[in-house]
């Protein structure tokens, strides 16, 4: 599995499913998407759907996602990592706690908890056995509503500091993640630019990975 414990190996892209989707259809335009280009880890999102629905989506998507050697990661549902064969979870500040996430999936699994824009909030989760922290929201978002844009200087501190990857979030896409790399982002969460792509989810991969590289070679 895709390792995505403090590597710094620059800047990679953190694929998030759209807000709706239907797993079989969407099989297609997910391996289309990763294989445009570096993709560090898919995760599966899925608001409001019963356990059923959630096994559903799993074992059509993980395949597509863990033969091209890119980790799948479940957003909140630690309950389901290790009997479905994911690769981790993502918490929120609302979900469950990181340790009772990282208890629920074991020592070897990847646990993500979003940190807003709070140091401290990132500090413990570290603490509590994070494998990464994400920090956000960075720019409006399709996603979700957004009441405050934070800083990218938080990306900065943290990665001078900290062993432990970051990832950003929030609105970003191919023309606007150039400050977000430079302040040391391990990992760019995205959504709406790849998948809303007007060429295609391959294409919307090979902008973001391209606008990364320009900023890593500057």
């Amino acid at each position: 599995m895709p390792d995505m414990r403090g590597t710094h190996h620059g800047c990679r892209i953190y694929l998030i499913t759209p807000p709706q989707l239907d797993p079989l259809p969407f099989a297609d335009p997910l391996a289309r998407a990763l294989d445009g280009g570096d993709v560090a880890a898919v995760q599966l999102r899925l608001k409001d759907v019963d356990d059923d629905t959630w096994r559903r989506a799993i074992d059509v998507l993980r395949p597509v996602t863990q033969s091209r050697d890119v980790a799948f990661l479940l957003n909140d549902r630690a309950d389901l990592v290790r009997e479905s064969g994911s690769d981790g979870v993502h918490v929120g500040q609302e979900d469950m706690p990181a340790r009772q996430a990282r208890a629920l999936i074991g020592p070897d699994a990847t646990l993500g908890v979003t940190c807003k824009d709070s140091r401290d909030l990132a500090m413990r989760a570290g603490e509590d056995g994070a494998d990464y922290v994400a920090f956000g929201a960075f720019f409006p978002s399709g996603t979700k509503e957004v009441t405050r844009f934070i800083d990218p200087a938080i990306l900065h501190w943290w990665s001078e500091l900290m062993e432990l990857p970051c990832c950003a979030i929030g609105g970003i896409t191919a023309e606007n993640c150039a400050p977000l790399v430079q302040a040391g982002a391990d990992f760019l969460a995205v959504v709406g630019c790849i998948w809303n792509h007007p060429d295609g989810p391959a294409a919307g991969v090979r902008a973001l990975n391209a606008a990364i590289k320009a900023v890593q070679a500057n």
